[in-house]
């Protein structure tokens, strides 16, 4: 990882902005904030995390306010929702509030670790790119990210079916749409804002292939992206969400992007 001085140099000017979209997470919101806050504080990064929740019933958003009252209002946004509107929506709405030259989406789960961020910063700086996404399926970052050693991508507390429903989703993703990415399905990613903006005002789909999606539209449209392998975690409390329907809705969604892009 980059020492602070390196990402000092990297990233001087520049402003980092996390869309964190919520349900239910009470007791995952304040160990991910602290995490993240410690991550761009330790690297001496300017920051600010949108909170967006959708009217969690488990006291999520009395929770994000604490944390509002210890960080600064300057570092912690809270932009609730009326209800469960969608994936999309909630980066869409979470756009209105960015203030950074980049915005990073991740889960608040611990499903994505935010150790990773710097090397997500340090890859865009090298090589000016559009996009870096985190790759639960390489073994080392594309393009090479020079004078850094990166463990490889993997994913921990999945049991067999769901690794293979994952795998299998990103091979027949790949296979049919060719969009060079070897993580289609993954939703923790550094944009710059304004290219975020473009391709999700692009996107039609909704669940689970809604972040696929993106990547594909993101490279029909010419941006370049870059890839940091990352160790995806299982989440800690609570529930997945991901169920049978969205298996059929993603298969579905990668045919109407063959046909329409």
């Amino acid at each position: 990882m980059a020492s602070p001085f390196e990402m000092t140099q990297l990233s001087s000017g520049l402003k980092y902005s996390v869309i964190l979209p919520t349900y239910n997470e009470r007791k995952n919101l304040p160990i991910i904030i602290w995490l993240i806050a410690k991550t761009f504080t330790e690297n001496e990064l300017d920051w600010e995390i949108i909170i967006v929740d959708d009217a969690s019933p488990d006291g999520t958003q009395e929770v994000a306010k604490q944390l509002i009252d210890v960080y600064g209002e300057d570092r912690i946004l809270l932009k609730p929702r009326a209800g469960k509107l969608g994936l999309g929506t909630a980066y869409i709405h979470g756009l209105n509030f960015c203030s950074g030259n980049f915005v990073i989406i991740m889960d608040a789960d611990f499903s994505h670790h935010p150790k990773f961020i710097p090397e997500f910063i340090k890859l865009q700086q090298q090589y000016n790119l559009d996009i870096v996404t985190g790759t639960r399926y390489r073994s080392s970052t594309t393009p090479h990210l020079r004078g850094s050693h990166v463990a490889p991508g993997g994913v921990y507390g999945w049991d067999l079916k769901r690794k293979v429903i994952s795998r299998g989703a990103n091979f027949f993703a790949d296979t049919v749409l060719n969009p060079g990415v070897s993580d289609l399905t993954g939703s923790f990613r550094l944009y710059r804002r304004e290219v975020l903006r473009n391709v999700i005002s692009q996107v039609q789909s909704k669940g689970y292939v809604f972040q696929m999606e993106m990547m594909a539209r993101a490279r029909a449209m010419g941006y370049t992206v870059g890839e940091v392998p990352i160790t995806f975690v299982d989440r800690i409390f609570g529930e997945s969400k991901l169920g049978a329907d969205e298996i059929v809705g993603f298969a579905k969604g990668v045919w109407a992007l063959f046909t329409s892009i």
